[in-house]
């Protein structure tokens, strides 16, 4: 959908949700005549400004929806937000000859997106991949706010009113339980009790005594290797390749082809036949 759709004077959910909430209680409600007037216009005209309409008239009700999914502990600025996708697809797809109002048709789109930000963001690990799982993760979600760990009987009923198996409520009711630990919280607390973050699991290679060996060993005898194959070219070679790669100021081709009387072409045979040699006898 076009840009131009859900562009608006007031700020956007993740800068000033404050202001962004009250913009969008601002914008009037449409009747029902308006509602089908711009519906059509859309739908028979293509027309992108009716669009902008239907969208801005109905982003309070985003985040209506939005609100009642705060408990899942992510920002309600991104909950909007995802609504405001879903509502955004509904709109486009809204058909005004089936004769209900967009905000019966809008609540699946809505709601949809909003479900799938929630199952990509709230574990680290997806708490529910089929359908049957995401279905039972918002709806037993729900009904244990009130509740600890479901008894026998409550989960048969559970699972007889979701239509899914015993273990799958119990599999599901585990994983809710389960909080993901941060990977590097601090590992000050005296707590004898608190986890041990991950972080502090990872082996530190840096601190191998016999890694921080071989480590100097290579270095040196790499050194060593590159000083005894410099050492074994001529003088002219030798210079060449200083002056080119190890100088503060790298001389040009033409600068070296000056000073000893040849060409640019002969000193960058004169350099590349350096290098092959003295890697032949590092490799040796």
């Amino acid at each position: 959908m076009s840009k131009a759709i859900v562009s608006m004077e007031w700020m956007t959910p993740g800068a000033n949700l404050n202001a962004y909430i009250q913009g969008a209680s601002a914008v009037p409600l449409l009747s029902i005549d308006e509602e089908r007037r711009l519906g059509e216009a859309l739908y028979y005209e293509d027309d992108l400004e009716a669009a902008r309409q239907l969208v801005l008239a109905h982003l309070r009700f985003v985040v209506h929806i939005a609100r009642s999914y705060s408990g899942y502990g992510l920002p309600l600025g991104d909950l909007i937000q995802e609504g405001n996708v879903g509502l955004m697809k509904a709109v486009r797809r809204f058909n005004p000859e089936k004769g209900v109002r967009m905000v019966s048709f809008a609540v699946h789109w809505i709601k949809a997106e909003i479900h799938e930000y929630i199952l990509r963001n709230w574990r680290i690990v997806k708490v529910a991949t089929t359908k049957a799982q995401r279905k039972l993760f918002f709806n037993l979600r729900g009904a244990k706010k009130n509740l600890q760990w479901l008894n026998q009987q409550e989960a048969m009923a559970v699972a007889a009113d979701l239509g899914v198996e015993l273990k799958d409520v119990h599999e599901m009711e585990v994983r809710l339980a389960v909080r993901d630990p941060s990977f590097d919280a601090s590992g000050d607390d005296d707590d004898d009790r608190t986890p041990i973050a991950p972080v502090y699991y990872l082996e530190d290679h840096g601190a191998d005594p016999a890694r921080i060996n071989e480590t100097s060993q290579y270095q040196s005898d790499n050194t060593a290797r590159l000083g005894s194959a410099v050492s074994n070219l001529d003088d002219r070679s030798r210079d060449i390749l200083e002056r080119r790669w190890l100088a503060d100021r790298k001389a040009t081709l033409h600068e070296l082809a000056k000073e000893y009387g040849v060409s640019a072409e002969r000193i960058r045979q004169l350099e590349k036949n350096a290098m092959q040699r003295i890697r032949a006898l590092m490799q040796g």
